[in-house]
Order: structure tokens, then C-alpha cells, then sequence
């Protein structure tokens, strides 16, 4: 019996790195593509179906930041950043343009793929009731939890990215409780947030532009002070 591996894709313009990740990765089980540029990475995603997006920032042409959130606005596929530069605003900016997790360089291919593994885990993750539960309803809005979208009263979809869509689950199934950073870190992660981590704070901006809200005056969003973030409505599972 044939076992369809998990496929990345490489976008890195090194090809030293290209080369490397494509022989480690390869070792640790996964289909790997590698490519140079955003005109090929389109190339390679028009060609095959992918389950991860490893994206360097910084590529000649569409820098990775444009990359990423032009192809965030047509797919839910994840995408982990690569970046040169340790300054928290890139980190920042590529968490809002659609990015699932990122990493700087240099870091050892073990921690990348410590990083893919987690990625992976969580989209594919379902929670205990999946069997039963298949969508949640609030406020004219349909998460899918088998697709991992959100759809509009018309059915119109708005993709989600995976820390999104887990975000928004998390919030959807706790709806009218206050959740901590802490918690919403470790539903989208698997870890609790550090003390200047904005990785949540960045989400919920994401998840309230998906939602169509008013940053400063949410109506379902909600900002408690010292305590969290909450999804103020009644929210009902669907079978």
C-alpha cells in the first residue's frame, strides 16, 4: 500500500539551503519541492498540492511579507516564515499578513522541524467532539471544523489560517467566558505565551478583520482588561 507523505514547499533564494532542508526533511519523512522565487513557488502550488509553505522573508522580486498574504487571501495552507532578521516588528508583520509561526535565522534543521511538526499537528488536530460536532454558529457566521473556514450567512468562505482557525474554535467553544492569552496561546501552539509574545494579540487583530469588526469598538471580539479576550454571543453546534 502506497502512504502519501506530508509535501512541503521550500521557498528560500539559497541553494545551499535549499539543498539541505530538501535532503533533512526528506530523511524525517516528508515529499520536499524547493524553489528560488515567488514566480516559481506560484508555479509549484498552481502544479501540486502542498500541506505546508516554509517562505523566506527576504527573496529577489515579491519580497516573502506580499507572498504571504496574497496567497493567504485565496488559501488556508500553513505557512511558516524564515527570516534573517530578529527584529519583532518582521515577526509581527508576517503573524498579520498571514503567517502561521516563524523562524530566524540560522536555526538547526532540528528545530525546524520541530516547528513543522507542531504546525501540522494542530491543522489536523479535531476536538473530541469533531465526530458530532461538524460547524458552530454565532452572529450570522459558520466556523466548519471539518474544513477549517469560516462562511458568511450568503455561504461565502473566508479561509482561515491554522492558528486562526484555532483561535477562533478555542473562543467559539468557550463563547461568553473570558479566555486568558495564556490559554489561546496554548490552543494555537501547544505553549503558553512569553511576557512580550504578541503572537495572540496579532491573531485576534487577524480573526476581527475576518469577522468584519471595528478594532476600537468590537461587538464580538471582546478585549477584557487584565483578563483576555472573549466571544461575546451565543454560539450553537451544528451535527
Amino acid at each position: 500500500m502506497t502512504v502519501d507523505l506530508p509535501r512541503l514547499l521550500v521557498v528560500d533564494d539559497d541553494p545551499d539551503l535549499r539543498e539541505l532542508l530538501c535532503e533533512y526533511l526528506g530523511k524525517q519523512g516528508f515529499a520536499v519541492d524547493a524553489v528560488g522565487d515567488g514566480q516559481a513557488m506560484q508555479q509549484a502550488i498552481a502544479a501540486q498540492n502542498y500541506n505546508m509553505l516554509i517562505l523566506d522573508l527576504m527573496l529577489p522580486g515579491e519580497d516573502g511579507l506580499t507572498l504571504c498574504r496574497n496567497l493567504r487571501e485565496r488559501s488556508c495552507m500553513p505557512i511558516l516564515m524564515l527570516t534573517a532578521r530578529g527584529d519583532e516588528l518582521d515577526r509581527i508583520i508576517g503573524l498579520e499578513m498571514g503567517a502561521d509561526d516563524y523562524l530566524t535565522k540560522p536555526f538547526s534543521p532540528r528545530e525546524l522541524l520541530a516547528r513543522i511538526k507542531s504546525i501540522l499537528r494542530r491543522v489536523s488536530d479535531q476536538p473530541a467532539n469533531a465526530a458530532s460536532v461538524r460547524r458552530l454558529r454565532f452572529a450570522g457566521w459558520t466556523l466548519d471544523l471539518g474544513a477549517q473556514h469560516l462562511l458568511d450567512e450568503a455561504g461565502v468562505v473566508t479561509p482561515l489560517s491554522g492558528g486562526e482557525f484555532k483561535l477562533l474554535q478555542a473562543l467559539a467553544e468557550h463563547a461568553n467566558a473570558v479566555m486568558s492569552r495564556d490559554q489561546l496561546m496554548e490552543a494555537m501552539n501547544g505553549k503558553e505565551a512569553g511576557p512580550f509574545d504578541r503572537t495572540v494579540d496579532v491573531m485576534i487583530g487577524r480573526v476581527r478583520r475576518r469577522l468584519g469588526e471595528d478594532a476600537r469598538e468590537p461587538a464580538l471580539l471582546k478585549t477584557i482588561r487584565s483578563g483576555g479576550y472573549m466571544l461575546a454571543c451565543e454560539v450553537e453546534a451544528l451535527r
